[in-house]
Parts: structure tokens; sequence; C-alpha cells
């Protein structure tokens, strides 16, 4: 028997046997991984320590590496409103303290701008997201959906944003977690305006401390518009963004579901 999970007065399952990832694998170096903001690569480095090597292939009894990664250029990753604060203790390990989410997938295309811009617009989103409430997250994939997206360099090739009017609205529907395949939901040089950024966590008048932005994921063509439980996993780091892993796994009504408060 498949267990259920409670959302907007009904019974959903979930087979937890069947994620579907939605994050991108980190790897050492450049090649067939997705980079922005001018990021270095990651870089994996051996430790060594007199005689000691940590590398079982060069001889060492283990694996023993460092590794170098800029959460916010090197992949998916998870961020909280400490990205735009002052303050160093707002890290995302303190803000995000639930990790299990209702969240509505929806496919956008974004609209040409008449200054050459590609930006995914708050009536298109709108548009294409059923009538009624959303649940706290919500998870957008641009069109077309190439496979392209996991391993574009996106450093000085102004890549498509989000209308902060988007971020406006989320925030007056509800939605608490923002997750898109793209690098940032605002402008690459925007002259440190960061509309968006600041408009969904209401920065810095009513700072909203629980919710994240979830950028760089892939949303395979498998997984279909609609609602799914998403499990939002990151690192214990102390910082305002985390390496992350976001997992969704498909919701199915249960037939005789009654209400559940």
């Amino acid at each position: 028997m498949l267990p259920t999970y409670p959302y907007a007065g009904r019974s959903y399952a979930y087979d937890p046997a069947a994620p579907l990832d939605i994050s991108l694998p980190l790897a050492a170096g450049l090649d067939g991984q997705p980079n922005c903001f001018w990021a270095e690569p990651v870089q994996v480095d051996i430790i060594r320590v007199g005689s000691f090597v940590g590398s079982v292939a060069l001889g060492g009894s283990t694996n023993y590496q460092r590794v170098h990664v800029t959460p916010h250029g090197n992949g998916t990753h998870t961020e909280c409103y400490g990205h735009i604060s002052p303050d160093p203790a707002v890290t995302l390990n303190q803000c995000l303290r639930r990790f299990l989410f209702v969240a509505q997938v929806v496919s956008i295309i974004p609209q040409p701008q008449p200054n050459g811009d590609l930006v995914v617009m708050l009536a298109d989103v709108q548009a294409a997201l059923p009538p009624g409430q959303l649940p706290e997250a919500l998870v957008l994939r641009t069109l077309p959906n190439t496979a392209t997206k996991c391993q574009r360099h996106y450093s000085g090739t102004n890549p498509t944003y989000t209308e902060p009017a988007l971020a406006h609205w989320l925030v007056a529907q509800g939605v608490q977690h923002f997750l898109l395949d793209l690098p940032s939901v605002d402008r690459e040089e925007d002259a440190g305006q960061l509309l968006a950024h600041h408009a969904f966590w209401r920065y810095p008048e009513q700072p909203r401390c629980g919710a994240t932005i979830t950028e760089l994921i892939f949303v395979p063509d498998t997984v279909t518009d609609g609602l799914y439980l998403l499990n939002i996993q990151i690192t214990s780091l102390e910082l305002d963004a985390s390496p992350s892993k976001p997992v969704l796994y498909q919701l199915t009504e249960v037939a005789d579901s009654r209400r559940v408060d």
C-alpha cells in the first residue's frame, strides 16, 4: 500500500520508490556541466599528507578529496533571502526547516522583449496554471526543453529570466518555493537591482525566512505538468545557498479520499 500526503482537503498517494530527480549532477571541470555568473568550474583535489595519498587508483587506502564548488554558479542550488542580506546569520540551513511540499509543475515559453531579452511573463504563467490556489511550491520549466540546459555555459549570454511581477504574484498566492531551469530569476546584469529576488523574499521590508528559490534545475520531458510531492534536499552548510537535489514524486488522488483538514 502506498503512503499518502494531504493537500487541499484531499489525500494523494505517491510512490517513494519512483523518484523524479530534477537536479543536475556536479562533476569536476567544465565539460558537460552548466556554469553561470563567471564561476570557476567544480574542482576536486586529492588530499596528500606525508606518504598518504587520498586515491585508491594511485595506491592509497581510501579516496579522500577536497571539493571546490560555487553554489550559485555550479549547477542546481537552493538559496534563501540571505543571498541579498548583509546578515551572515541568515543561512539556508536555518531558513529551510521543512523539506516536503506539494508542487505544481508548469511549462512556459519565454517571450522576446523589445530589447532582445527573453522573459518568463506573469500572464503566460497565469494562463498555463489550473484554476484555484497554488500549492506551496512552483516548478517552472521553460520551453523548448532541450538537453543543452544540462551543460550550457551561461556567463555573458544574457540568459532568460523572469518578470518581477511574477515574483510579486507568487508571494500573493502563498508560494514559498520557486524552482526554475534558469541561472537566475533576475537578469544577468541589472545594475544590482535583483528585482525578482527582492520581490519574492519581500526583502528588506518583510523578509520571508522560509521561502526559497532553486535555480538551474532540469525537468525532463517525461515529467508532465501537474501536481507532485517535492522533496528539497540540501547540505547543512551555514551559507545563503547550497548545492541541492530537488526530487519529485507523482501524486495521485485517492479515489475514496475524504476531506483531510
